[in-house]
């Protein structure tokens, strides 16, 4: 036993636990008056139900006694336990009802907004499935241990020792064989908590990626549907379940063995218990209504031992839960202070100097890059697909961080300000594809600026080209598109979020291939507008067609890693 002891502590078992314990003691912590009476109306109901036990003795022998006297008052007392028994019953649910909402909400929230301001980097190595189960399914495990793990385990306690009490109050004996089964369930707890571990664990990855399976494919439902593969996309998900199936009756054929082990011991301790009743009844060593009320109790005694016993796989699911969770929200955090003389600068200089990037444990994706970016300017950056003009644009808006050579804007001041989450204020994005929340117009817009103006919203719309379609929706800027509304094509859902960044009136606009789906003379029409309008000092567009590019100040062509620069004009 000390030899397990001493492996656990050293291959880190037993801190992972307590991390994930502590983790989960914040919660309880945050919402201890509440927790704690929910706790004592359990307890209450508990005390209330040994009582009404206890009375059913003084019924039964006062009625074969005919003691009249004590007929009525035992009877009153037995059901006056009952009825607050089941009030007691009735009031927890409803408070553990009220009581886990409010932490699952602010669990779920906590997550959310630690997974958004996480680096991004370090999301990468997450699933957007994963992260939803973690959200989902992993937060509620963790909310419903604070309103009924701990309450739980403190009731079915009170219970377990109140019932062994009384009943070794009357009988000693009968107390001693109601313990039957702990050495047993003592002895085969570690394989039991170990095994329970493993199984859960197993079978919440493999659930996570039977829902990042099945978000991929319907995110990406047009592309598999137009190169006519549902075939091959069902068989998929058809392989996935069975993994998922695989892992589920493996934990449950353990799950039911355990329970039937469980089971039998409780069978074992409630025939003892029952022999040993009727043995001191046919002695006439103890009363009718002593035998009424030991079985009660036994029963109790078993259901709160069982209860118990049962909170382990519980206990394991919440550990496991808490660690996955941890497991995102420990991740390092965006570093977003603003230096105070930034906001002071009235215009900003791009700078790229000599930068070289890597992914983690790929091969290099840019090499000595240079480039420059002052205001005024419409630069256009262009090349074969894969080549690092998205990871540039990543590295511009501070998600990704230079292996090598700086990477900085240069305020008017002269004064340097390395690119990070903190200097991400100044940019406007548009990034590649069709990215309209489900919504109406104006809720897309207003999200880079909530407190827009109707008459602003209009004229953004305008500069990107788009104000004329939106006109002729049916309902104007409260039309619904995003989810399931279609009829927006590619090209007007792309001067949409245009429109969007530039409400958002920042300094630098990049523009990561958001006008190729126009057509070229929307196009010139469109980025003309955008370095007329005042909104945007800087544009940055990420092209292949010719037509963006005649309009440019500055050409970049980038190949290899390698980047080689052109002026026009």
């Amino acid at each position: 036993m000390y030899h397990k002891i001493k492996t656990k502590i050293e291959d880190g078992t037993v801190r992972e636990l307590w991390k994930e314990a502590l983790w989960v003691w914040q919660y309880v912590v945050r919402y201890k008056w509440s927790v704690a009476a929910h706790i004592l109306m359990g307890v209450a109901g508990i005390v209330m139900a040994l009582g009404s036990s206890v009375a059913s003795k003084f019924l039964i022998d006062a009625v074969i006694s005919y003691d009249s006297g004590v007929i009525g008052s035992a009877a009153a007392i037995m059901l006056g336990m009952r009825l607050g028994n089941i009030a007691m019953r009735a009031v927890c649910a409803r408070v553990a009802a009220v009581l886990n909402i409010r932490i699952q909400n602010e669990i779920q929230a906590e997550i959310y907004g630690r997974i958004l301001r996480t680096d991004w980097q370090s999301l990468e190595n997450f699933r957007s499935g994963d992260l939803l189960n973690r959200i989902s399914s992993d937060a509620n495990i963790v909310s419903g241990s604070v309103t009924g793990f701990m309450p739980s385990l403190i009731s079915n306690t009170v219970q377990l020792a109140g019932a062994f009490f009384i009943i070794l109050h009357y009988d000693p004996v009968m107390a001693l064989i109601s313990l039957i089964s702990t050495p047993v369930t003592i002895l085969c707890s570690n394989v039991l908590m170990r095994k329970m571990r493993y199984h859960n664990k197993a079978m919440k990855d493999v659930y996570s990626n039977v829902m990042s399976f099945q978000q991929d494919s319907f995110r990406n439902i047009t592309s598999i549907k137009s190169l006519g593969v549902t075939d091959w996309f069902t068989e998929q998900m058809i392989q996935v379940q069975q993994d998922y199936k695989e892992k589920y009756l493996e934990y449950s054929k353990f799950s039911v063995g355990t329970t039937i082990l469980m089971n039998i011991l409780s069978l074992v301790t409630y025939i003892g218990c029952f022999g040993w009743g009727v043995y001191r009844l046919w002695k006439g060593s103890i009363t009718y209504g002593e035998v009424t009320m030991f079985l009660q109790l036994s029963g109790m005694l078993g259901n709160a031992f069982s209860a118990i016993v049962s909170l382990v796989p519980a206990c394991i699911s919440i550990g496991t839960s808490a660690g996955r969770i941890m497991a995102v929200v420990q991740l390092p955090r965006e570093e977003t202070v603003i230096r105070p003389e930034f906001q002071e600068e009235k215009d900003y200089t791009l700078v790229l100097d000599n930068i070289s990037f890597n992914y983690r444990g790929g091969v290099p994706v840019l090499k000595q890059v240079n480039m420059k970016a002052s205001p005024g300017q419409l630069i256009s950056l262009t090349g074969p697909s894969g080549e690092g003009k998205t990871t540039l644009l990543r590295i511009m808006l501070g998600l990704v961080h230079p292996t090598g050579g700086k990477a900085f804007l240069m305020g008017d001041s002269g004064r340097e300000y390395s690119l990070s989450a903190a200097t991400r204020f100044i940019f406007g994005y548009v990034p590649q594809g069709n990215h309209i929340f489900s919504g109406s117009v104006a809720e897309n817009l207003r999200i880079s600026k909530p407190d827009a103006t109707d008459e602003e919203m209009w004229q953004v719309l305008r500069i990107a080209c788009a104000d004329e379609f939106v006109k002729k929706l049916p309902d104007g800027l409260d039309h619904q598109i995003g989810g399931r509304d279609k009829r927006l094509s590619e090209g007007q859902a792309q001067r949409i979020a245009i429109a969007r960044a530039l409400l958002k009136r920042a300094h630098i606009l990049l523009l990561d291939e958001a006008t190729s789906a126009l057509d070229m003379k929307t196009e010139e029409k469109l980025l003309a507008n955008l370095m007329a309008s005042g909104l945007v000092k800087t544009c940055i567009l990420v092209t292949h067609r010719p037509a963006g590019k005649d309009i440019c100040d500055c050409c970049y062509y980038i190949r290899d890693g390698n980047m080689t620069e052109e002026y026009n004009g």
